[in-house]
Formats: structure tokens, C-alpha cells, sequence
């Protein structure tokens, strides 16, 4: 297989894609096996390679065993991917790191359903990501590294990553944002319809979005106060800007929460008006009909005595009556509503 090529499967190993980055060039494709000898070797093994990042497809029978037996990660990692904890977090694991990273499908279609997640395992000579649906982050990274873009770090690595994660969730936004603007232009229009459920669907996808891809601030910072020797200053406060960066993106999410809540509100508002209408019309009409009903059973019943039963205008007496009824309650009813 030719690892460099984008690729929903993967090779006999399970691995999607494999690079080899050294200093201030761009990465070159490598198998799992060459890549695991290469970090084994470090940076002194041959050609002076800098570090490897490995990617795989959980969903190949033998990708997990083959981390176990030769990938050499922390036991850390692989109690991670068994962890029905999904909370996005970047921990340290000995002299490593391990991230928990939840991500959108690559052909994400604004379901709540649509959300996965990416296991990533680094130290400075190795970075193992393993997902079991295709990713947009991670993908995006991909083409980034095959675009020719050059990493110093394996922690550099990552945080490019977790900005690509942002700029997809940026994109996200920005959708919503536009869904939202043309419901509530089609609100404003008094054009209801289904606006109810579509802002429910939006509103349960920021929720669902936002309660798995923030980040765990206490890991962060147990992270950042005590990094791993081999991690550079200069990596950490990237790492750092990366996270920020990622929270102010939340920080829009939230908002958009927000202006989704008061348009239910408005809608609901609305629906609520348009039934009190609806109910004051039937009301109207009911007590528009009373007089007449109420003459006409009175009339009809076969008793001696009716009125004007021998009246040569009789009913045309009784028309006028009704009529004079009718209008008197009418206008009771809508002077009523006027004061209302």
C-alpha cells in the first residue's frame, strides 16, 4: 500500500497512513514496521530521523494487536481505548503523553450521531493516532504533512492538530451560524412551519459537540505545570495558545446555544399567539350561535303555546330578535377583546 496516499482502509498492519519527518524537511512515507524501528532508533538510528507519526484504523481486526505487540506504547493508551470516558484530554502517562480527542465524521451531516474518537500516544520520537471513523481533523493534518509541511516536534505535531480540530469546528460554527440566520429571517417572515425541530436538532448537536470536545482543564494543567523532560518550552506554550484557541471556539458555540434557546422562546411565543387566536375565533363563533340555537330549541319543541305560532310576521320577528341578540353579544365579545 502506499501509506503517503489518502486512504479509508489500511495495510496488513491495519496502518492508514505513516510519516517520517526529519529536521526541516518535508515527511516521507514509511510502513509500521520501518516507522517502529525508526522510533525505537531515535534520532542518532539512520539518516538521522527526527521522529514518526503513525496512523491506524482501530476498525482492522489487526491494528490493536499489533500496537500491543510492537508498538511499544504505554499501557496507558490502550486502557484509554477500552475507557467509556470520551471526555476530549491530553494526559501524561510516564514519560508520555496521551490525548483523548473527539472529533466529526469525516462526512459529518450536522447529526449529533456524527462524532468519534481519535486515541493519539506521543513521545518525542513517536506519535500513534488510532480512530475507527474517518476524522476531519486528523485527515486535515494528513493533507497538511502531504502538502510539505514540516514539524520540528512530535508535540508540534499534535498541536497542529488540535487547531485543525478548531478551524473544523470554526467551520461548524459558521454553518450553524448561517442556519440559524435564515430560520430566524423565516421566523421574522411568520413562516413557522418546521423551524421548531430544525433549532431542537441544532441546539442538541452544540450541546452533544460541546460537552465532548472540551477539553479537561485540571488534565491540562497537571499537564502543563509538570510536561515531560523531553518537551520544549517553546512546544508547551504552543500546546497552550492551541488550547486557548480551541476554548474560544466553545466560547461561540455557547453563544450560538444561547440565540437558539431565544428563538424556541420566540417561536414558542408565537405558537402560543397564534393558538390564543385560534381559540378567541372559536369563542366568538360559539357565542355568535348561541342565540339562534337557543331560539331554534325553544321553537322546536312540539308543545302548545308557541309564540307567533299564528303571526303573519312571526318569523320575521323572531329573525330580528335573533339578529338583535347576535349583535348585542358581538359586540360584548370584541369590545372585550379591544380592552384585552
Amino acid at each position: 500500500m502506499d501509506v503517503g496516499a489518502p486512504a479509508y482502509g489500511a495495510d496488513d498492519t491495519g496502518l492508514i497512513c505513516g510519516y517520517l519527518f526529519r529536521e526541516g524537511e518535508a515527511a516521507s512515507p514509511i510502513d509500521a514496521e520501518r516507522g517502529a524501528g525508526w522510533a525505537r532508533a531515535g534520532a542518532d538510528g539512520p539518516d538521522g530521523a527526527a521522529f514518526v507519526w503513525l496512523h491506524f484504523n482501530l476498525s482492522h481486526n489487526a491494528a490493536e494487536r499489533w500496537l500491543v505487540e510492537r508498538g511499544g506504547l504505554p499501557d496507558a493508551f490502550f486502557e484509554t481505548l477500552k475507557d467509556d470516558t470520551r471526555s476530549t484530554r491530553i494526559e501524561r502517562a510516564d514519560d508520555a503523553l496521551i490525548a483523548v480527542i473527539n472529533d466529526v465524521h469525516f462526512d459529518f451531516s450536522f447529526e449529533p450521531s456524527d462524532l468519534s474518537t481519535l486515541w493519539v500516544s506521543v513521545d518525542h520520537r513517536l506519535m500513534v493516532t488510532a480512530r475507527r471513523q474517518p476524522l476531519r481533523s486528523v485527515d486535515k493534518l494528513r493533507e497538511a504533512v502531504r502538502g510539505g509541511a514540516t514539524f520540528r516536534s512530535t508535540v508540534e505535531l499534535l498541536e497542529h492538530l488540535m487547531r485543525d480540530q478548531a478551524d473544523v469546528l470554526v467551520e461548524i460554527v459558521r454553518n450553524v451560524t448561517a442556519r440559524i440566520d435564515r430560520i430566524e429571517d423565516q421566523l421574522l417572515a411568520g413562516m413557522l412551519d418546521t423551524k421548531r425541530a430544525k433549532l431542537g436538532a441544532l441546539r442538541r448537536l452544540l450541546v452533544r459537540l460541546q460537552r465532548l470536545l472540551a477539553p479537561e482543564p485540571a488534565s491540562l494543567f497537571r499537564l502543563l505545570q509538570h510536561p515531560p523532560a523531553w518537551m520544549a518550552e517553546r512546544d508547551a506554550q504552543e500546546l497552550r495558545q492551541a488550547t486557548e484557541e480551541f476554548s474560544v471556539v466553545l466560547r461561540d458555540m455557547s453563544a450560538l446555544q444561547e440565540r437558539i434557546k431565544l428563538l424556541q422562546e420566540e417561536v414558542a411565543g408565537q405558537v402560543n399567539e397564534q393558538n390564543n387566536r385560534s381559540l378567541f375565533v372559536l369563542t366568538i363563533v360559539t357565542v355568535l350561535a348561541l342565540p339562534i340555537n337557543m331560539v331554534a330549541g325553544l321553537l322546536g319543541m312540539n308543545v302548545g303555546g308557541i309564540p307567533l305560532a299564528g303571526h303573519a310576521h312571526g318569523f320575521w320577528v323572531i329573525v330580528g330578535l335573533v339578529a338583535a341578540l347576535t349583535g348585542v353579544l358581538g359586540w360584548f365579545a370584541f369590545r372585550k377583546s379591544r380592552d384585552d
